[in-house]
């Protein structure tokens, strides 16, 4: 009976301890509502902890997730609860990394393992760094070293050199060889006298250090005041935001860096957001002159093996100073100091798919959720920041001439309904005569148009058929250069027929308007003698190509750059005096809400590649509505009083910043079934005081990447909140699998 009892008992007691077995909540990087619960094993000793990286099973496979903060759920049955597999090591995900991840989850109304995704971009990071072949010394060669055999000089040089210089760990053969001055085959011979061994080293790559004493470039004293201020926020070591305004060539750059250097001082990480990194070579010199090295990079161009070192450094504190692209807002900081968002205006910083979001404002918000400073810049602040810094919630500092003695450059308009170009053409007189005057005199030109390739329609001049994408809303674009016809929304490509598609007749295809392509032959028959240097997307497809083009502008091997608005990036070129804009109106059709700020601030940037040194700066813009307030506003420079105007026409209708906007996107490869939940989303819109909803309508690009698309837009007043009526709206209409509705907060793009 007693025996029964204890066996009764240990029976008792092994159903509890089971029952008791720890559990925690995992997040996986899918596109899931929440956190999985799983057990953890008794061999998982301590149990993880929230941020820990684990391994579980899902659904027949294993996976990666994070354990995440929160109580798991003490009713769900043992028998349904899987346990986690594995623990990695690698430095746990911070706590403020995982309250951005909730945080933009539920502001971009986006499943918080979609975010978490994001920050779990290089996943390989998360294993243990491969290990290399090294040698290290045997206990018969230290024995040697200490006397108990006789050694050749050469081979005494090699145990001292390891077992001094090298701090007595196992190294590469090469590191041995360089540190004692001999070659490898000396530690081959000492490996098969028994005096070495083969050892794996783990590989851990090394980022260069920021010299943090050598000095900057000599500062005006505005830019000293500037630089003050936002050393004085950083070494606060507080959340805050800055507003760093500056005309175009004010030494903005140098300025923030030296916030960046206080950041370094105080032993915290920095992060510099630009809006194409990839095309930042300029950039990457003046932080080079400025610290010594060149920081840790984050882009798409980076390889998968780089994406991965520069990770796990990251993550166990090796890399302080990092510039990247908007998803770099998501690695893994473990002490954040400094966010720098630069050209802050950039529709560049928006992420259009997966999860939409805005770099620049999600920046702030991982500033602030780190205890850190975040420093805007811009030439030309968008009107979201300006009004931010006109009512305190940001601080300004204003940087209001150039640096170096250089003047602005003067603007003025060439009015096209005057002084038209020529028939075929599209360069006016008056800007061919300033080309030619410009590089007679040494000097060097730009030709901008924000339009790549050689023509935006293809149509026949027989029966008027237009060339458009079978997958999209848009006409294709033809490249003369590749003999082609491209679609730059999805990416379909066609070679250009010999006859038209529609009515037979051949030779009948004529290219309408001007592209960047189109715009070079012209110069090339107006300018045969001049160098010229295209600068767009197709022309410089990586890093290696931007820098190029910026070495050989720089030194003068070029007299005509003709571009898109990668020319608009922040180049400094000295010698460059002359910018025309081929059509200055290009940007204002349609009925964009920031066409005309967006444009103004186009053109504004390109202007500002003019005169930045010695030599006046001059900019010709054609239009053929030189009265517009966007052309008004470049020739006189007060791009202040434009601002005020284009605020006080959003203010009164509260249209942003002094309202709300949500898009909600319906696509799917049936149109008559998109078409249905979208009416079905319309019917069911929300209402009440200060809330409106326009739609169902179909997006400028109804067809896109071969799904069809409707639109439906959610207006609110300012001190309404869209993410709780938009999870409700959505809340009450059925989805099927087939249509895909997004939703795009603050939407930058109509389209």
């Amino acid at each position: 009976m007693s025996r029964g009892g204890r066996k009764g008992t240990t029976l008792l007691d092994a159903m509890q301890q089971k029952a008791a077995r720890p559990r925690r909540r995992v997040l996986l990087p899918l596109p899931l509502a929440g956190a999985y619960d799983y057990g953890v094993p008794e061999e998982i000793d301590p149990p993880p902890e929230p941020g820990a990286f684990v391994q579980v099973p899902l659904g027949g496979r294993e996976t990666l997730g994070v354990v995440w903060d929160g109580e798991a759920d003490p009713d769900l049955p043992e028998r349904k609860l899987k346990n986690i597999t594995g623990v990695l090591e690698v430095p746990p995900m911070t706590a403020s990394l995982r309250r951005f991840v909730e945080w933009v989850a539920a502001y971009t109304v986006s499943p918080p393992g979609a975010v978490l995704r994001m920050a779990m971009s290089s996943p390989s990071a998360l294993e243990p760094p491969a290990a290399k072949a090294g040698w290290r010394i045997t206990p018969a060669g230290r024995a040697a070293l200490a006397g108990a055999g006789r050694l050749t000089a050469t081979r005494q040089r090699v145990l001292e050199a390891m077992t001094g210089e090298l701090d007595d760990e196992p190294h590469l053969a090469a590191t041995i060889a360089q540190a004692a001055g001999v070659s490898t085959g000396v530690l081959r011979g000492m490996a098969d006298a028994g005096l070495l061994e083969p050892a794996l080293i783990a590989r851990a790559v090394e980022f260069p250090v920021p010299d943090l004493n050598k000095q900057g470039a000599a500062l005006a004293e505005d830019q000293q005041v500037a630089a003050a201020a936002m050393r004085e926020a950083v070494a606060a070591r507080g959340f805050s935001v800055t507003l760093l305004q500056g005309v175009t060539g004010s030494g903005k750059t140098e300025v923030y860096l030296e916030a960046v250097a206080e950041c370094l001082a105080q032993g915290r990480q920095a992060l510099v957001l630009l809006p194409e990194i990839a095309l930042s070579s300029q950039w990457l010199e003046r932080f080079q002159a400025r610290f010594g090295c060149e920081p840790a990079l984050w882009h798409s161009e980076l390889g998968s093996k780089r994406r991965r070192d520069t990770w796990r450094a990251l993550a166990e504190g090796r890399v302080q100073a990092l510039v990247g692209a908007r998803s770099a807002l998501f690695l893994p900081f473990p002490d954040l100091g400094l966010i720098v968002v630069d050209e802050e205006h950039e529709t560049s910083f928006k992420q259009e798919e997966g999860v939409i979001y805005s770099a620049r404002d999600m920046a702030v918000v991982r500033a602030r959720l780190s205890e850190a400073a975040c420093v805007l810049v811009s030439a030309t602040p968008s009107l979201e920041t300006l009004v931010n810094a006109e009512t305190g919630r940001y601080a300004s500092l204003n940087l209001p001439v150039r640096h170096g003695g250089a003047t602005m450059p003067t603007v003025s308009v060439i009015d096209q309904r005057v002084t038209p170009p020529e028939r075929g053409r599209f360069l006016s007189p008056p800007l061919v005569e300033a080309i030619r005057e410009a590089i007679g005199r040494g000097e060097q030109a730009m030709l901008f148009l924000n339009r790549r390739g050689y023509a935006p329609l293809t149509l026949c001049r027989t029966c008027g058929h237009r060339m458009r994408c079978p997958n999209c809303t848009a006409w294709l674009v033809e490249h003369r250069i590749q003999r082609r016809l491209q679609c730059h929304h999805c990416g379909h490509a066609e070679p250009i027929p010999p006859t038209c598609p529609e009515c037979g007749a051949e030779g009948s295809l004529t290219p309408l308007g001007p592209g960047v392509e189109r715009v070079q032959e012209e110069a090339s028959e107006l300018f045969p003698d001049a160098r010229r240097l295209v600068m767009a997307s197709d022309t410089l497809p990586g890093p290696a190509a931007a820098t190029e083009a910026a070495r050989a502008i720089q030194a003068r091997e070029v007299d005509l750059i003709i571009g898109t608005q990668i020319v608009a990036k922040g180049w400094h070129f000295p010698h460059l005096t002359l910018v025309g804009v081929v059509d200055a109106d290009l940007g204002l059709a349609g009925g964009d809400l920031r066409a005309a700020e967006r444009t103004v601030q186009l053109l504004h940037q390109v202007a500002g590649r003019a005169g930045r040194a010695e030599a006046p700066g001059r900019v010709l813009l054609q239009s053929w509505n030189p009265e517009h307030p966007v052309m008004q506003a470049l020739v006189s420079g007060d791009l202040d009083g434009f601002m005020q105007a284009e605020a006080d026409q959003r203010r009164p209708g509260h249209w942003p910043p002094f309202g709300r906007l949500a898009a909600v996107i319906v696509s799917g490869e049936d149109e008559r079934e998109t078409d249905t939940i979208a009416r079905d989303l319309g019917l069911e819109a929300p209402g009440g005081e200060g809330v409106e909803v326009l739609g169902p309508a179909p997006a400028p690009l109804a067809l896109l990447r071969g799904r069809h698309r409707r639109r439906l837009l959610l207006k609110v007043r300012r001190d309404v909140a869209v993410q709780p009526i938009l999870r409700e709206w959505l809340s009450r209409v059925r989805i099927p699998a087939s249509v895909k509705v997004q939703v795009d907060v603050d939407p930058v793009s109509f389209l």
